[in-house]
């Protein structure tokens, strides 16, 4: 049996208790959902803060503990599944289920219902909150603050258009790792966009070419997956495609045919599938 440990929760022979008579380890564990209390914390492969970023949970998702090794946590995200270790400060005990989602790109909490208070963030796309009070154009998000409603929506409303939220992303940093609207990488960004319209995908390249159908590159449009090895970026239409990448270090929007012979004259190599959803 092939094991991916990006998402399979068993390190150094402890495994949680539902992979007791699957997968075989020394000892297995309850786990305990935690809820994350910062902007975002960052899931690394390993208990240091040195090591490399694996991926990112957001504001009020849910992070499955196993065990704790010093000032981090071993477990689980909910939202896509990744395995690693999360800075323990970044999580709190579950607090009630969250009502809203933030559906622009990033706002920011404030201190009272007034822009002119104090403010915290920026908090990102997807992130999830529990709104406890309204007042005026400001609902009051517990654990974040007041935050404007125009920029929130009840959980299971959803935006139709995912190829527009990439687009609302352009200029962000890239950031390898990154899911933040600040901040993202490759994949970090489809996922996230995806999500924004309610469709739940995988966190890295390669679990997303295993998604949808493929499709004939003289036949792409709007919405499709382009794939390299390591590599995605979305079809805004039929010749211009929009990516986070290294080259750029930013979300950009390019031709096609331009990303294609740039990253062909690198290791990466020419496209290997493109997919629509």
């Amino acid at each position: 049996m092939t094991v991916d440990g990006r998402l399979t929760l068993l390190r150094d022979g402890l495994a949680r208790r539902s992979l007791e008579g699957v997968l075989a380890a020394n000892a297995y564990g309850d786990t305990k959902p935690m809820q994350v209390c910062a902007a975002q914390a960052s899931v690394y492969d390993r208990p240091d803060p040195a090591a490399e970023q694996q991926t990112q949970l957001l504001f009020g998702e849910v992070f499955d503990v196993l065990s704790e090794t010093g000032d981090f946590a071993l477990g689980q995200g909910r939202r896509d599944g990744y395995v690693g270790f999360v800075p323990k400060a970044a999580l709190s005990d579950m607090g009630p289920h969250p009502t809203h989602w933030i559906c622009v790109p990033q706002t920011f909490g404030f201190a009272s219902p007034d822009i002119k208070s104090a403010a915290s963030g920026p908090y990102s796309l997807n992130c999830l909150i529990t709104v406890t009070q309204t007042e005026g154009r400001f609902l009051f998000a517990q654990g974040l603050g007041w935050i404007v409603a125009e920029h929130v929506l009840p959980i299971g409303m959803f935006k139709t258009d995912f190829v527009a939220t990439a687009e609302g992303l352009l200029g962000a940093c890239y950031l390898w790792g990154g899911r933040m609207s600040t901040g993202l990488d490759c994949s970090g960004l489809v996922q996230q966009a995806l999500l924004s319209s309610g469709v739940a995908f995988p966190r890295d390249t390669d679990q997303q070419l295993a998604m949808g159908h493929a499709v004939e590159a003289s036949g792409i449009q709007r919405g499709d997956l382009v794939f390299w090895r390591g590599h995605v970026g979305v079809m805004v239409d039929t010749t211009t495609l929009i990516h986070a990448n290294a080259h750029h270090m930013m979300t950009a929007q390019e031709p096609l045919a331009e990303a294609i012979s740039r990253i062909a004259a690198g290791p990466t190599g020419d496209p290997v599938g493109y997919r629509r959803l």
